[in-house]
């Protein structure tokens, strides 16, 4: 099994004061499953990314503004791991959830920026609705130009969960060997970023992405983040 880097880092995909949190050294890259040229229809974007009444209410996607290889769809998918295995490809900004029958649901992830990019195994060990923000002391660091921001976040004040945490509707925490890899797939506030490299190690998605992830998967389940492609 391969093993994610631990520097101690939360990996939080936030932009502006955020984009420099975390960082990872990519491992050696896993075996990739083979993916079918033939793709099943994808998903009507409406409906899908309209707002949504949650706990507090998310806006409407303008979908016009993300490449449509992004948007949630059903593909063919052949592949080895069994179903309820998420597979995250971050050469690819994809994120397969696999099905029975050789299909998977692909949704369209931001990534690590080079340098925090990783790879391997892990396992969802919780998930959080609305989750709360701590900024670890190592972004403090790395960031002293927005210091005094993050060092009254530090203190433990935190950011409540809401329209204005960067970890967005939904978190899934990634642990390996019983121990927090620090790294989590969660919701964004700002969908424009996904299919890009902008985080810093973690998977941020969609908010409605984020949510229909969340209840298709439970506590316990296999996480792979495959190795960067040769060249990449």
């Amino acid at each position: 099994m391969l093993t994610l880097h631990r520097r101690a880092i939360l990996g939080l995909c936030m932009a502006g004061a955020a984009t420099a949190l975390g960082g990872c050294k990519r491992t050696t890259s896993t075996t990739k499953p083979q993916l079918s040229m033939s793709a099943a229809p994808a998903y009507a974007a409406e409906g899908i990314y309209g707002p949504v009444a949650d706990r507090f209410p998310i806006a409407g996607v303008d979908v016009s503004q993300i490449d449509p290889i992004y948007l949630r769809r059903e593909v063919a998918y052949a592949s080895s791991y069994p179903a309820g295995t998420v597979v995250i490809d971050p050469s690819a900004h994809f994120l397969y959830l696999v099905q029975p029958g050789g299909t998977a649901i692909r949704y369209g992830v931001g990534v690590g920026k080079e340098g925090f990019g990783w790879s391997g195994d892990a396992t969802i060990n919780s998930k959080q609705e609305w989750p709360d923000w701590y900024p670890p002391k190592e972004m403090i660091q790395r960031r002293p130009d927005i210091q005094a921001q993050l060092t009254r976040l530090q203190s433990g004040e935190g950011v409540p969960g809401g329209l204005s945490n960067p970890l967005g509707a939904r978190a899934m925490y990634l642990w390996q060997n019983g121990r927090d890899t620090l790294y989590r797939i969660h919701g964004t506030l700002e969908p424009d970023t996904i299919g890009t490299n902008v985080s810093s190690g973690c998977i941020r998605m969609i908010n409605q992405d984020a949510i229909d992830l969340y209840g298709r998967v439970g506590v316990g389940a296999k996480v792979v983040v495959l190795g960067a492609k040769a060249g990449a």
